[in-house]
């Protein structure tokens, strides 16, 4: 089964998982969602195959988090979206699609695991 890897190519974390997935031997189709911005309908996809609220999908640490107000409490899963969506740097990555399931791999280690377990019937 392929296997998406929604990266990019300046964090460490990012390569470091992409390094983990080729000496695996998968085939990896690399996004590079800063190049190509992941529509609304894509992320709203992603948020349900990674089975985690809106909010655990933003870097917190990017300027447009706090220039957008995103750490109000008040803003649904829509609205935050909606805001990655708009602004793509606040996508966490790395993100490791297989099938139906998904993850964010930070740390990259966490990769072996989810790999087994999306393999298991």
């Amino acid at each position: 089964m392929n296997i998406q890897l929604i990266h990019n190519p300046r964090c460490s974390k990012s390569r470091e998982a992409l390094s983990l997935l080729q000496a695996a031997g998968h085939t990896v189709e690399v996004i590079d969602y800063l190049k190509a911005p992941l529509a609304l309908a894509e992320l709203s996809d992603l948020q349900q195959k990674l089975g985690l609220p809106a909010r655990e999908l933003l870097r917190s640490g990017e300027d447009e988090y706090a220039a957008l107000g995103l750490a109000r409490p008040e803003l649904s899963d829509a609205e935050l979206l909606a805001a990655i969506a708009a602004h793509p740097n606040l996508l966490q990555r790395p993100i490791v699609i297989k099938g139906e399931r998904a993850m964010i791999a930070r740390p990259p280690e966490l990769l072996n695991r989810f790999l087994l377990e999306s393999e298991s019937p």
